[in-house]
C-alpha cells in the first residue's frame, strides 16, 4: 500500500482533512506517521525517508533541497490550499514531481463573496448606509446604478476571475476584463469583453480585483487609477493586498466620499496599528473572509482524496499544476 504523511498547521487541519476525509484516505493509503506540523517535520526529516504522497495544507513544509534530500521515494504532493508558490522551489520542479493544488475549491467562496459585493455595490450599498449613519436621516433622492445594464469590470481571468464571470452571466449586465494573458476565446465564452486597464476603471461601476500577486501586478492599482472610477463607484479586492499601491489609494479615498473599497485583503495584512484604512468611512474591511472558512475548506481535503484516488488508479490529475504557469498563479 502507498505510504503517505499528512503535514500541516494543527489549528485548521480538522477543518481541511474532517474525519470523513481522513477515513476514506486511510482505506487507499498507509499513514507513515500521525499528522505532523511543518516544525515538527523539520526536527524529524528522515520520517519522509518512506512517504510516496505528501498530502499538506495551510502551514506547508518548504519543499527545498534539505527536504527533498529526505524523501527519495516522494511521488506526489497535494496541497489543500490555494497557492503552492511559498512551498515550492527550483530543486523541488527540477525532481519533476507532479503537485496539486487545491486552488478551484478555494474559488468557489471566493467567488461567491465577490459575487455578494458586486451585487451590493451596484447598489451602492456601502455608501448609502454610512451617509445614512453620518447624517442621520435618510436621503431626499437615491441614484443607483443598479444589476441591469450596469458595467462590471474584473481585473483578472484566472480561475476566480473566470468563475465570478460564470456568476455574472445570470445577470442583465455588462462585464468586462483586463488581463493580458487571458484568451480572447476563454474571455469571449465568458460573455466577457477584453479592454485596457484605463477603460477598465474609466467605466465601470465596480471594478473587482483578481490578479495574482507578481512582479508586474505590484503596486499596479495605484491612487491614478482609482481616480478615474466615475462617481459612486467601488473597488472590491479578494486577491492580494500588495496589488493594490496603498498611500496613493488612500490619499484619493480621501478626497473621493463618495467611491468604496471594499478590502478583504491588504498589505501588510491585518493593516498595522494606526493604518488609515481603520478610519476611512469609505473603506469597508474584512479580515481575509473570501477564502474557504470554517465548514469551507473541507472542499480543498475532498479535492485532495479525489485526486489520491486518482492517482493511485492510474488516472490524470486533474488539479495539478503547469510548472510553466505556477509563477503566474495568486
Amino acid at each position: 500500500m502507498t505510504t503517505a504523511l499528512l503535514v500541516m498547521e494543527e489549528r485548521r487541519r480538522a477543518d481541511v482533512y474532517p474525519d470523513e476525509v481522513l477515513r476514506e484516505l486511510a482505506d487507499l493509503v498507509r499513514w507513515q506517521r500521525p499528522p505532523l506540523t511543518r516544525e515538527q517535520l523539520a526536527a524529524e526529516p528522515g520520517v519522509l525517508n518512506e512517504v510516496e504522497l505528501l498530502l499538506t495544507g495551510w502551514g506547508a513544509p518548504v519543499l527545498d533541497a534539505g527536504l527533498l534530500r529526505h524523501a527519495p521515494r516522494l511521488r506526489a504532493v497535494l496541497v489543500a490550499a490555494g497557492s503552492v508558490r511559498p512551498l515550492t522551489t527550483p530543486e523541488f520542479w527540477a525532481r519533476r514531481i507532479p503537485i496539486v493544488s487545491a486552488a478551484s475549491a478555494n474559488a468557489i467562496p471566493v467567488a461567491e463573496f465577490t459575487l455578494a459585493q458586486i451585487l451590493l455595490a451596484l447598489k451602492q450599498f456601502h455608501r448609502i448606509s454610512r451617509e445614512i449613519k453620518e447624517r442621520g436621516h435618510y436621503p431626499d433622492a437615491v441614484r443607483v446604478a443598479g444589476a441591469y445594464g450596469s458595467r462590471v469590470g474584473l481585473l483578472g481571468l484566472g480561475e476566480i476571475g473566470r468563475l465570478v464571470a460564470s456568476h455574472l452571466r445570470r445577470f442583465d449586465l455588462d462585464v468586462v476584463a483586463t488581463d493580458p494573458v487571458a484568451d480572447p476565446a476563454v474571455a469571449a465564452g465568458l460573455g466577457v469583453r477584453l479592454v485596457p486597464l484605463a477603460e477598465l476603471f474609466d467605466s465601470c461601476e465596480v471594478v473587482s480585483l483578481h490578479a495574482p500577486l507578481v512582479e508586474q501586478t505590484e503596486g499596479l492599482v495605484d491612487g491614478e487609477l482609482l481616480a478615474r472610477l466615475r462617481t459612486g463607484a467601488t473597488l472590491v479586492n479578494t486577491a492580494r493586498g500588495a496589488v493594490v499601491d496603498e498611500p496613493s489609494v488612500v490619499d484619493v479615498l480621501r478626497r473621493r466620499p463618495d467611491l468604496t473599497a471594499v478590502l478583504d485583503v491588504t498589505w501588510p495584512e491585518p493593516p498595522p496599528p494606526g493604518s488609515p484604512l481603520y478610519g476611512l468611512p469609505n473603506v469597508v474591511l474584512t479580515p481575509h473572509l473570501a477564502g474557504a472558512m470554517g465548514a469551507e475548506r473541507a472542499r480543498m481535503g475532498e479535492l485532495v482524496l479525489e485526486e489520491v484516488r486518482r492517482l493511485l488508479a492510474g488516472a490524470p490529475l486533474r488539479h495539478a499544476v503547469d510548472p510553466a504557469m505556477a509563477s503566474l498563479r495568486a
